[in-house]
């Protein structure tokens, strides 16, 4: 009869302990799972500002293989110009783009940011164009000029050119343009640009 009873309590115990075990285990879960749930807020790349799409395109054009210039712009109204960003391809084989550029002043000779970056034109189309190697695609880029504000609101000076980010990229060029005035106050914005067309 004791020995009996002694089984029973040595398998009571066993399974007390067993089920003590299970529990362990199953609160040890949870902590695994902030680091599952934090991995894409790891993978995820912040976008510049000015950035039209956060992922991007099949067969988009690496910014290296992209040389950006000024072209001429379809006028403007009362106090701006518009010119175009040009991009050509330099690559050996085509690539794509598709949406709006991120335009900004820079001045200062080493890329500084001057001012608010440029607004979208949203009502402009934006279908994806492909570039063959030394093939162009262009954007309408509206500048209001510095001199419509005071210059306590505008604080202008001369730009050395623009910092721009092709659509769905996180890199940027540079191109030249040392006949234009920005506002460095960030309350004021000069430029307006288009989505990016074939040439």
């Amino acid at each position: 009869m004791a020995t009996s009873h002694t089984v029973r309590m040595s398998l009571l115990i066993a399974a007390v302990a067993v089920v003590l075990t299970g529990c362990a285990t199953t609160s040890g879960t949870p902590s695994g799972s902030p680091s599952s749930s934090s991995s894409p807020t790891e993978t995820t790349s912040p976008r510049p500002t000015g950035s039209s799409s956060p992922i991007p395109i099949d067969g988009q054009c690496a910014t290296a293989d992209l040389t950006g210039t000024i072209g001429k712009g379809g006028g403007g109204a009362a106090g701006s110009v518009e010119v175009t960003i040009v991009l050509t391809n330099n690559g050996s084989a085509q690539c794509s783009l598709q949406g709006w550029p991120g335009v900004s002043f820079v001045g200062d000779g080493n890329g500084t940011q001057l001012g608010k970056a440029a607004e979208f034109d949203r009502s402009t189309p934006h279908a994806t164009v492909t570039l063959s190697p030394g093939g162009s695609v262009q954007a309408p880029l509206r500048i209001t000029q510095a001199l419509n504000y005071s210059t306590d609101d505008c604080k202008p000076q001369q730009a050395d050119g623009f910092r721009v980010y092709p659509p769905g990229s996180t890199e940027s060029l540079f191109v030249k343009d040392a006949d234009v005035t920005a506002c460095t106050s960030t309350s004021i914005s000069l430029l307006t640009v288009g989505a990016l067309a074939a040439s």
